[in-house]
């Protein structure tokens, strides 16, 4: 990667960045790309670790605030930062819908491995994190684009399928844990049963928890993911937020009604 991006990114505390030929992707969404009106020619891929602490009742990833605005304020920066090395490019950004595969981005450019629950498994930071993109009109040339790495599988250990509550990794369900508690409309006495059980009221880290990647796993460096944490939510504090604060929630994106049934179903009324 050439200089003054390595040092963005630097200064961003983003240890983990690298560019890519676009005809090294696999575009899995054309729509998304037409509607950016871009035709890219490379692309960069970072990592934004979130790991600041074990959660009671949460996952990880949603005791702070909604990781797309974090992508957001990079891509924005980024974006801007390219825009003045080279002027007439044209660049979007990306972060959990984007016309790539961006875990497929990530192992390409070396990022990481592939786990045997489908996550990307990083050195340092584990699977604790986000994956963004940036792609760009900029030539790979100009970028410092590197040639694609073999994709590499993690050691196939089976913790994260012997720790699946559900049994969705080793083919015994169609159902996640985590997207049962995403889930709008009522759920089963089986699966209120399963939440209490595994004492989450949104998301599922269990396949995670157990890697043995992720056995001692460093804090990130991005004060995003350390401020305004909620590791224990309950009713109050979800009855406290107004409209804006909610919104900004990691676990609001499904709406409000299906947080309060979770919580209600699990007896967190305090």
């Amino acid at each position: 990667m050439k200089e003054e991006i390595r040092k963005f990114f630097d200064e961003e505390k983003i240890a983990y960045a690298e560019a890519l030929s676009y005809a090294d992707a696999r575009e899995t969404a054309p729509h998304i790309l037409a509607r950016a009106d871009l035709s890219p020619r490379s692309l960069l891929v970072f990592l934004l670790p979130y790991y600041a602490g074990e959660t009671d009742n949460l996952s990880v990833y949603a005791a702070a605030k909604d990781y797309h605005l974090a992508i957001r304020e990079v891509t924005d920066r980024l974006i801007a930062h390219l825009s003045v090395l080279f002027p007439d490019s044209h660049s979007v950004g990306f972060g959990d819908h984007s016309p790539i595969d961006e875990r497929h981005a990530a192992l390409a450019a070396g990022l990481g491995i592939l786990g045997e629950n489908g996550l990307l498994i990083n050195e340092t930071y584990g699977t604790y994190v986000f994956i963004a993109d940036i792609l760009t009109d900029i030539s790979p040339e100009a970028l410092g684009a590197v040639a694609p790495h073999a994709l590499v599988r993690c050691e196939g250990c089976g913790a994260c399928h012997r720790a699946c509550p559900t049994g969705i990794l080793r083919g015994e369900s169609e159902n996640c844990l985590s997207a049962v508690t995403q889930r709008k409309g009522d759920l089963t006495d089986e699966e209120i049963a399963l939440m209490k059980k595994c004492n989450t009221v949104w998301g599922c880290d269990l396949c995670q928890s157990a890697c043995p990647h992720n056995r001692a796993p460093k804090v990130t460096p991005l004060a995003f993911f350390r401020e305004e944490r909620i590791p224990r939510l309950t009713r109050e504090i979800l009855d406290g937020m107004d409209k804006k604060a909610f919104k900004e929630r990691a676990f609001a994106w499904r709406g409000r009604r299906v947080v309060e049934r979770n919580l209600d179903a699990l007896g967190y009324d305090k």
